[in-house]
């Protein structure tokens, strides 16, 4: 495997962040590959936002990976900072290769510099093998997630 960079993503990277968020069951009911036009105009939204890092891995320019992080200033924990993970995809090529570790060490070690004192991330009931991979890593399942469609 060639060198792997982590950057921050632009407009021509989304078709390719598209495709992966849409390539598994979950992803092919939510994602629409074919009208990227919202897309685009989310990745507006979060690189105007400083507590925002949407991320591509690129390995010999092809992008093969992406996360989001959110930093997040609070109160709770003495007015602890803590980041939020979020939309963590590998290509398909690249599983098991330990891209995903890359990019999760990537978003810990991103986390700590911006001062933040605990990481947290979500992810979906069904997705065991992704569950098996956060707690190989470090994490815990220590708190029971809700959400609320609107």
């Amino acid at each position: 495997m060639g060198d792997l960079e982590i950057r921050s993503t632009t407009a021509d990277d989304v078709p390719a962040i598209v495709g992966m968020l849409a390539d598994d069951p979950l992803g092919a009911q939510r994602e629409s590959p074919d009208d990227l036009t919202p897309y685009l105009a989310a990745l507006e939204r979060l690189s105007a936002d400083p507590n925002q890092r949407l991320v591509v891995a690129v390995r010999e320019g092809r992008v093969v990976g992406t996360l989001q992080l959110t930093i997040i200033p609070g109160l709770s924990r003495r007015g602890a900072t803590r980041s939020i993970i979020e939309g963590v995809r590998v290509h398909a090529d690249e599983r098991g290769s330990g891209l995903g570790t890359q990019l999760i060490e990537w978003a810990i070690d991103e986390s700590r510099h911006q001062g933040c004192q605990l990481v947290q991330l979500t992810s979906d009931n069904t997705r065991t093998d992704a569950h098996r991979f956060y707690e190989r890593l470090g994490f815990t399942a220590s708190h029971t997630g809700f959400k609320l469609s609107l």
